[in-house]
C-alpha cells in the first residue's frame, strides 16, 4: 500500500482481504435488512455498494482517491466461469437449446433497441450519436472491458474526447442497477405466478453455494482439494485453447474458453476413468458450488468496491436520463417479452433474473442475481447453462459486428 500525489493505492494481496470484508459486511447487512433477503439482494452488492460509498466519502473529505490492484479479482473470475463449465451436463445443453436460441435471439434483438434508445436520448441533449452508441451496448452489454477498448477508436473518429469518462461512468452505474434488477423482478415472477422448482430441485446441488442441509453435512477436504485440482486443469485446457484460437486470430477472454474446456471434459470424460483423486469427476458437487461461491462472491464485491463513484458527477444528467431509459427498457423487454417466450416457468424467471446483468451490467452479476434467487427457492441449472453461454460467448461475439454498424450508420 502507498500513497502518491493523492492517491493510496492498495495491491492485491489487501484488495482481495478487503473483498472478503465487504463480502461479509453485505451478509451481515443482508440478514439484519428484511428489504435486502426479501428481493434477494446478493451480498457481495451490498457490501461493495457500501464500500464504494465510504471510498467516495474519504475522497470528498481528504482528497485521498482509493485504487485497489485488481489482478487477483480477474483470476476469481477465471475460477468461477470454469465452475460453471464443470456443471454443464450434455443433458442440460441439449434441453437447453431451445431456450438458448430464444435468449440469444431476445438479447441481439434488445441490443439493436438499446442502442437506437441511447442515440435517442443523446440527441435530446444535442449530443453526438456516438455518445447514445457509448449510453448503449459498448457500456451495457459490454461492460467495463468493452467500453475500455472501443473508447479510444470513439474519441478520435467521432470528436467526443471524453468518450472514456462517459462509458465508465455507463458502465458503472449500469452494473449498479442490473446488481439492484434481478432479484425484485424474479420475485414479482414467481410470487405472481406462484412458480415453484421441480420437487426434486430444492434440495439439489445448487450450481453456485450451498443448501443449508449441505452447510450442515460439510465437506471433506480431499473433496474440495479434488475440486480445486479439476478446476485447475480445466484452467490449463482453457489456456491452451485461448493460445490456438487467438492464433486463428479471434481474441476471447480467457474465463470463455476455460468455460468451454469445462464443458468438454464434464462432457467427454468417461465415467469409469480412473481418478487421481479416487473420487468421481466434481460436476454438480457442493466442492465445486462452494468454489463458484467464492470465487463469484468475491470476485463482485471487488468489483463494487473499487467504483469511484465522484468521477461521474459532472456526466449526471445526460447519463443518468440515457441510464434511466435503458433500465425502463430492460424492464419492459423482460417483463412482457423474454418471461412469455422463455415459457413462464421458474426457470424462465431464474432466467429473467440474470437478464438485466447481461443487458445492463455484466455476466457475473447477472449469475448472482439468479445465485442470490435459487439460493432462496430452490435449484435451476437450465438458467445457469444458457445465460453465461449467452453473456459470455455470444454477445461478445455479435457486439463487436453491433458497434461498428451504428457507429457507422448514425
Amino acid at each position: 500500500m502507498e500513497l502518491l500525489e493523492g492517491v493510496l493505492r492498495i495491491e492485491s494481496f489487501l484488495a482481495v482481504t478487503i473483498g472478503i470484508v465487504v463480502l461479509f459486511v453485505g451478509k451481515r447487512l443482508n440478514e439484519k435488512i428484511r428489504f435486502l433477503r426479501d428481493f434477494s439482494i446478493p451480498e457481495p452488492v451490498t457490501g461493495g455498494l457500501l464500500f464504494s460509498v465510504l471510498f467516495t466519502l474519504v475522497y470528498l473529505a481528504t482528497d485521498v482517491a482509493v485504487e485497489f490492484e485488481l489482478r487477483a479479482r480477474d483470476v476469481l473470475l477465471v475460477y468461477f466461469f470454469t465452475t460453471i463449465g464443470i456443471n454443464a451436463s450434455a443433458r442440460d445443453l441439449l434441453a437447453g437449446g431451445r431456450p438458448l436460441v430464444i435468449l440469444l435471439g431476445i438479447t441481439i434483438a434488445f441490443m439493436f433497441l438499446q442502442n437506437l434508445t441511447g442515440i435517442g436520448v443523446a440527441a435530446l441533449f444535442d449530443l453526438p450519436a456516438a455518445v447514445g452508441v457509448i449510453g448503449g451496448t459498448v457500456s451495457l452489454i459490454g461492460g467495463h472491458g468493452t467500453t475500455i477498448a472501443w473508447a479510444p477508436t470513439i474519441a478520435a473518429e467521432h470528436d467526443i474526447p471524453n468518450a472514456m469518462e462517459i462509458g465508465i461512468a455507463s458502465a458503472t452505474f449500469g452494473l449498479i442497477l442490473a446488481s439492484l434488477m434481478g432479484g425484485p423482478i424474479a420475485k414479482f415472477l414467481i410470487n405472481r405466478q406462484r412458480l415453484t422448482p421441480a420437487s426434486a430441485a430444492v434440495e439439489e446441488v445448487q450450481d453456485v453455494g450451498l443448501t443449508d442441509k449441505q452447510e450442515k453435512a460439510g465437506i471433506g477436504h480431499l473433496d474440495f482439494l479434488g475440486a480445486v485440482l479439476a478446476v485447475h486443469v480445466c484452467i490449463i485446457i482453457g489456456w491452451f485453447l485461448n493460445e490456438l484460437i487467438a492464433g486463428l486470430g479471434l481474441h476471447l477472454p480467457l474465463f470463455v474458453t476455460c468455460l468451454f474446456a469445462g464443458i468438454l471434459l464434464t462432457n467427454l470424460m468417461p465415467k469409469n476413468l480412473p481418478s487421481l483423486t479416487g473420487k468421481p469427476w466434481p460436476t454438480r458437487s457442493p466442492a465445486i458450488a462452494l468454489i463458484a461461491d467464492i470465487a463469484l462472491g468475491t470476485f463482485l464485491a471487488m468489483s463494487l468496491m473499487s467504483m469511484q463513484l465522484w468521477t461521474l458527477v459532472e456526466l449526471a444528467a445526460p447519463i443518468f436520463t440515457i441510464l434511466a431509459a435503458q433500465f425502463l427498457l430492460a424492464v419492459t423487454a423482460t417483463l412482457l417479452i423474454l418471461f412469455p417466450l422463455m415459457g413462464r416457468d421458474y426457470d424462465a424467471a431464474v432466467v429473467c433474473a440474470g437478464f438485466g446483468g447481461i443487458t445492463l451490467g455484466s455476466t457475473p452479476t447477472a449469475i448472482a442475481n439468479m445465485a442470490a434467487v435459487t439460493h432462496r427457492f430452490g435449484a435451476s441449472h437450465r438458467a445457469f447453462i444458457i445465460v453465461p453461454l449467452v453473456g459470455a460467448f455470444f454477445i461478445d461475439l455479435t457486439n463487436a459486428l453491433v458497434i461498428p454498424f451504428f457507429l457507422r450508420t448514425f
